[in-house]
């Protein structure tokens, strides 16, 4: 044995022990004959192509799709045909629905159709083993099992009938059978003799027959769940009802199950190994696959299977009692769902763009007028203020204190500040001095019997003496002359200066 071998049997092993796990219930079922065959919608799981069986050898299609010949598959078709033309009402199921003899037949057609789904993958598998001889390239071309199984019949060793055979272009669209056409003249396939043809064509015979019995099977449940379980068909479809009622082993076992359990009811588990698994969506089952979620955004709908399996749940229950079977529990639910379903649909509101709150500032206590005017107009900055913090463009400042404090007087004192008038001093801000002082320092600033050095600021070579070339040695006054220019302005220019009253003259 192969480490190859060894390693597939410890992940089939793995396989059957999950399998066992994740449904425990389903193995009692199995005893009871109501398991299903089955856990995956589209049939078979898919296998490797090298444990794959070779039915090329295969004498006839009969030695290895029993199903049709059987008595299991002749007595239910028949008792379905015995049925269909009743019909039920709700009145007439009383007690447990289980021991309805309808509803055990319901049970058993689901049943069936899962084995009808594995018998079509096992012909599907015969007919392009066989086919595979006179034309392997449509098996590529054709990949679904039901559409390949009409062409073939229809073509036969006559590949040429693909351009002129209407009733390939019912089955076929116009451009795969374009390929398909163009891919026959060009292939290498031999011809199939008479009893090969004679096979192929038992084959599709029998694909067909069974796939319309699944049909007609799917017919008759859907149209007996409406009093079967009435509410939940509403809600999901008869055809959904019907599959994870089958599956969960009647409404009963239904109506006892959680909805996180019933959501995955129907899931598809694949273990291929060393396959890549990332196309698969996990814990998705019938639910999930339904019209009611699939109509939703792919975003919502893990959400929306949740939402519709808690519903699913409620229905069941209401079904297992007998209860409503008009339906009201049923419509009320699925109105609840597409209520949800459009809220969570519905686009963010508009974001309103607002105005920002009235301040939550009190009153100002300071009150405007002349007085506070002025007030800042006098504690404004002065023109010395404004000078030290006017700064040169490009020029390095001298620090004042000759410390790195960087404190500098800016344009201070500094000639060349730019400015082409001279600084205009302001009269609001400069200071006030009363008119009695000002009288005092005016009278202060007045001489009197000549002028002194230490009261005024002159040079203390001054002499009163002066010489004339007439005269010689002659003592003058020096501060004469200015002493009656300031007098003459005191009396008629000065701040303190009066109206004069003028005499007129007599003479005038």
């Amino acid at each position: 044995m192969s480490l190859a071998d060894e390693l597939l049997a410890d992940l089939e092993e793995a396989g059957d022990e999950g399998e066992e796990g994740l449904y425990p219930e389903e193995e009692e079922r199995d005893s009871d004959g109501e398991a299903t065959q089955g856990r995956t919608e589209g049939g078979l799981e898919d296998i490797p192509e090298e444990m794959e069986v070779d039915y090329s050898k295969a004498e006839s299609v009969a030695s290895i799709a029993k199903l049709r010949n059987s008595k299991q598959f002749s007595e239910i078709v028949d008792k379905i045909s015995e049925y269909i033309g009743k019909q039920r009402k709700n009145s007439d199921v009383s007690g447990p629905v289980e021991a309805d003899p309808e509803y055990r037949l319901i049970v058993a057609a689901n049943n069936l159709t899962v084995e009808i789904d594995n018998e079509l993958n096992i012909i599907h598998k015969f007919t392009r083993d066989k086919y595979s001889k006179r034309f392997p390239e449509l098996e590529s071309l054709v990949p679904d099992s039901l559409d390949y199984i009409r062409t073939v019949k229809e073509l036969g060793n006559n590949l040429e009938k693909c351009k002129t055979n209407e009733t390939l272009q019912q089955i076929l669209t116009n451009a795969t059978i374009m390929v398909v056409s163009v891919t026959a003249s060009t292939t290498q396939g031999l011809q199939l003799t008479e009893d090969e043809l004679n096979q192929l064509e038992e084959a599709c015979d029998m694909a067909l027959e069974l796939n319309q019995s699944k049909h007609r099977i799917y017919e008759y449940v859907e149209s007996r769940m409406s009093f079967i379980a009435p509410n939940l068909s509403i809600i999901v479809g008869a055809s959904t009802a019907a599959k994870i009622m089958g599956i969960a082993g009647g409404l009963t076992n239904l109506s006892k199950m959680p909805a996180c359990n019933l959501m995955l009811l129907g899931a598809q588990r694949r273990t291929l190994s060393g396959f890549s698994s990332t196309s698969l969506l996990p814990h998705t089952g019938f639910i999930y696959h339904c019209d009611v979620v699939q109509s939703l955004p792919p975003d919502l709908r893990r959400k929306a299977a949740r939402l519709v399996s808690a519903k699913c749940t409620l229905a069941s229950r209401v079904d297992s009692f007998h209860e409503s079977s008009d339906g009201k529990v049923g419509y009320d639910l699925k109105e609840e769902i597409e209520r949800k379903f459009d809220k969570w649909q519905e686009p963010p509101p508009v974001k309103q763009v607002k105005p920002l709150p009235a301040p939550l500032d009190g009153q100002r206590k300071k009150r405007g007028g002349r007085r506070y005017r002025k007030m800042k107009e006098r504690l404004g900055l002065t023109e010395i203020r404004k000078h030290a913090n006017r700064m040169t463009f490009a020029e390095i400042e001298d620090d004042a204190y000759q410390e790195d404090l960087g404190f500098s007087l800016g344009q201070l004192g500094k000639s060349g500040s730019g400015r082409v008038r001279q600084a205009q001093v302001n009269d609001a801000t400069k200071a006030r001095i009363s008119k009695s002082l000002q009288r005092t320092l005016q009278k202060q600033s007045m001489t009197y019997g000549g002028k002194s050095t230490v009261r005024d600021r002159s040079s203390g070579t001054s002499s009163s003496v002066a010489f004339t070339p007439l005269q010689g040695l002659e003592i003058v006054n020096p501060q004469a002359a200015e002493k009656k220019v300031a007098e003459a302005n005191q009396k008629y220019f000065s701040n303190m200066a009066e109206f004069l009253k003028v005499k007129k003259d007599s003479k005038m």
